[in-house]
């Protein structure tokens, strides 16, 4: 039934006492951290000072976590390994930073934190402090690709991570709280994903403590047959390894861990050298201890050690309680802080036994620092994609699939190299992508049918219906130096909304660490997008992913909304060269006009924000108005009603500004990318009335505007909740975005227009009402809607 690791693992005495030291001095130096402020080596009895007035972190996890640590530097020693691991639990940061500062990475990385005592006391006092450190795994901490606490994703950031590193071992220790999630339980698939060729290999560690902050874990306690059974329903095999005797936990660990590093080299050595293509079934670790284990066993007569009162800190008011601050000294002198450190705090030679070397440290390995692997991406020249345009407005395309020759093209360009990946939910054909399958098939190592199209155990086409998956495996593929794309349908975009705020925090952080060198950006493809929802209706309208995304931190998010497929062409090209970014980039599926050639993309991408003087009727005088547009459907509805004003009006003189760069609408004081106030007021002008159509909700353009002087003068229309499933253009009267509204719109607000041009807006309002009624009889739009064309 279940599969135990065997027991009588070959570690010399000499092997366990050394193992035990690293062991004992990283819980010595976790408790350390959340407690004191001084007295770091205890040379004289504690006292209230010596203890941080405000005692902050998470003591129940870091047992456990320096365990996996200690063991392994013990491997990646022995066996020359190149590793990673991705440390799951929520807050397990004092584990962390203890390996991290006894292997000299931390000193290396934060030279004022000497591996020392001097150092060591700089060490406790900045964790989870004003000034400081968090209390969790964050990118301040050397060796880190994930954020402790952003629970469900790190099985998904370890399988990123190993993509396309064949020499990389992943370990990935996932706290039994974390496996509950939505996200993680998904993540178990990603084996199925992963090539033994071209790939690395990732080995879970799933650490059953017990007990979440309250509560106990679901996989805790539930039968070992049943768990046995979930884990090889998932496609792993799993090692056991459980106990309260350290020693006999010492020796149950190095034992699995030898068998699991035996089973992935054979697996690999398998498919690389003998040509063995059988779906792999990877090894995994179950590592059942207490939680807060070595830690205070009672507390005031309660158990602590082995229950979820050992989550965070087990020993409060330590200052206020002279009992409590006797038992603290009482568990910290337990660890024997002598043996372990000389005296002036740097760790003895037997802490330091297992202890690789050089980049080998789990807190020097490049991948975990990806920017220093990062290579610039080879992008071919944009005029070979361009579509020709004679004249705007008269020729379709649709942009994304024009974007899928230039996407095959660097898929062929990485071959070799491979550090290319484009990830989404079940959609690169649906979002009309599918000519990078000319040059990288779907990774897929489960069973192929006849049936089945572009499956392949090599590809580097990254499909699973769950945008986390597809969101954690790009992020781990990022934060260790590779490229990549997330094409998704606009609407469920939303469900990564926390996975990004966590990346973008990321980003924030990192660029503030010099020595974290910049990543490639993650970008968003958003299509399939709320004005053309044919198939699907309602359920699938919601533009609202750019609203959450330009509430986060100005200089890391860009939002760009191009038109065509020119502009779509130029923006991918800047997006895909960027670094440290969270670019979204909004681009529709279906046929498109094409308004501008590829240079005068190039232009106004360049611009973000510009006036198409071909479409307005200024002639070289003031505007009486200005019809802004931004978004695809927008533009088409926007020049529309700049024909019919034409034709209708042809005495008023309309500006048609186009923006793409979201961003552009911002004060430059908000936004890097944001217009000063001169600009601004030159391109909308300051007293004169702006009919803006925009492709999501109108109140973020009011939002990002407010601050303008002629903001009172801006009349925005967008989406507003009205959809279902319908004709193309009866989304946009639904939501009063069409172009006879925004006629109708101009009249009523330019001063002397709503007498003058009466009959125009009944006009207007006539064929808003033809249209109701014809959609329902026919079932398809006006002919003078689904054949227009500009003419100029």
């Amino acid at each position: 039934m279940t599969e135990a690791a065997p027991q009588e693992a070959a570690l010399s005495e000499e092997e366990l006492r050394t193992l035990d030291a690293h062991w004992r001095a990283a819980n010595y130096l976790a408790a350390g951290q959340i407690y004191l402020m001084a007295n770091p080596l205890l040379t004289e009895p504690l006292r209230p000072e010596h203890i941080k007035p405000r005692l902050l972190g998470h003591w129940g996890t870091s047992p456990g976590l320096n365990l996996v640590y200690t063991h392994l530097n013990r491997v990646i020693k022995a066996r020359g390994l190149d590793a990673l691991c991705v440390w799951g639990p929520g807050h397990g940061g004092p584990a962390v930073l203890a390996g991290s500062w006894l292997e000299g990475s931390y000193s290396e990385t934060y030279p004022d934190i000497s591996r020392d005592g001097a150092g060591m006391e700089l060490l406790f006092r900045q964790f989870s402090f004003p000034g400081g450190v968090p209390s969790h795994v964050a990118p301040e901490t050397p060796g880190s690709i994930h954020e402790g606490g952003e629970l469900g994703y790190s099985l998904a950031h370890a399988y990123g991570a190993a993509f396309d590193n064949p020499d990389l071992l992943v370990t990935c220790v996932i706290g039994d709280g974390e496996a509950e999630t939505g996200p993680l339980a998904a993540s178990w698939h990603s084996d199925k994903f992963l090539d033994p060729v071209h790939d690395g290999a990732v080995l879970p560690v799933l650490h059953l403590n017990g007990y979440k902050i309250a509560n106990p874990t679901v996989l805790s306690r539930i039968p070992e047959s049943e768990l046995d059974a979930l884990l090889r329903g998932y496609g792993h095999e799993p090692l056991y390894v459980t106990g309260e005797d350290p020693a006999q936990v010492h020796r149950a660990l190095a034992a699995a861990l030898d068998d699991a590093l035996d089973r992935i080299a054979q697996m690999q050595r398998g498919a690389r050298e003998e040509g063995i293509t059988e779906r792999v079934h990877w090894p995994m670790i179950v590592l059942r201890t207490p939680k807060g284990w070595t830690g205070p066993a009672e507390v005031d007569g309660v158990p602590v050690e082995g229950t979820w009162r050992a989550h965070q800190v087990p020993l409060p008011g330590v200052r206020e309680n002279p009992a409590h601050l006797r038992q603290l000294e009482q568990w910290l002198r337990s660890y024997r802080p002598e043996e372990l450190f000389g005296p002036d705090g740097r760790p003895s030679a037997d802490v330091l036994a297992c202890v690789p070397e050089g980049d080998r440290r789990l807190g020097s390995n490049p991948h975990a620092n990806g920017g220093v692997l990062l290579r610039d991406l080879p992008l071919p020249p944009l005029d070979t994609f361009a579509v020709a345009v004679d004249k705007p407005g008269t020729a379709l395309h649709e942009p994304t699939r024009v974007l899928g020759d230039l996407l095959e093209q660097v898929m062929e360009d990485t071959r070799e190299r491979r550090d290319f990946r484009l990830v989404g939910p079940d959609e690169t054909a649906s979002n009309r992508l599918q000519a990078v399958f000319d040059a990288s098939g779907k990774a897929w190592q489960a069973e192929v049918l006849p049936v089945d199209e572009h499956l392949s155990r090599h590809g580097r086409v990254l499909e699973i219906l769950s945008e986390h998956l597809c969101q954690g495996w790009l992020e781990g593929y990022l934060l260790t130096g590779r490229h990549g794309l997330f094409s998704c349908y606009e609407a469920f975009v939303h469900i990564v909304d926390s996975m990004v705020n966590q990346h973008i925090k990321w980003l924030k952080t990192s660029r503030q660490l010099t020595w974290r060198a910049p990543i490639a950006s993650l970008n968003y493809l958003l299509t399939s997008h709320v004005w053309r929802q044919d198939h699907n209706g309602f359920s699938h309208q919601d533009p609202g992913f750019v609203d959450h995304v330009l509430n986060k931190s100005p200089e890391v998010v860009r939002v760009y909304l191009p038109p065509d497929a020119n502009t779509l062409l130029s923006v991918a090209d800047h997006v895909l060269r960027s670094r440290d970014y969270v670019n979204v980039v909004v681009a529709g599926k279906q046929p498109c006009f094409d308004w501008l050639t590829m240079d005068q993309a190039r232009a106004h991408c360049a611009r973000g924000a510009g006036i198409w003087e071909w479409a307005g009727t200024e002639n070289g005088a003031e505007p009486d108005v200005v019809l802004a547009c931004a978004g695809d459907v927008p533009t088409q509805e926007v020049l529309a009603a700049a024909q019919l004003l034409r034709t209708h009006l042809p005495e008023l003189a309309v500006r048609v500004v186009n923006v793409v760069d979201m961003t552009r609408l911002l004060p430059h004081e908000e936004h890097p990318h944001g217009m000063p106030d001169f600009e601004y007021d030159g391109l909308f002008t300051t007293d004169k009335p702006v009919i803006f159509a925009y492709h999501g909700y109108p109140w973020l353009i009011h939002r990002l505007a407010y601050r303008r002087t002629g903001h009172a003068n801006l009349h925005v229309r967008g989406y507003k909740e009205s959809g279902t499933t319908t004709t193309p253009f009866d989304m946009v009267v639904r939501n009063d975005l069409d172009r006879y509204r925004l006629v109708m719109d101009v009249i009523d607000r330019v001063p002397g227009l709503a007498v003058r041009a009466a009959a125009v807006r009944q006009t207007m309002a006539d064929a808003r009402s033809r249209h109701h009624d014809w959609i329902r009889e026919h079932g398809m739009d006006l002919p003078e809607v689904a054949e227009w064309t500009w003419g100029g």
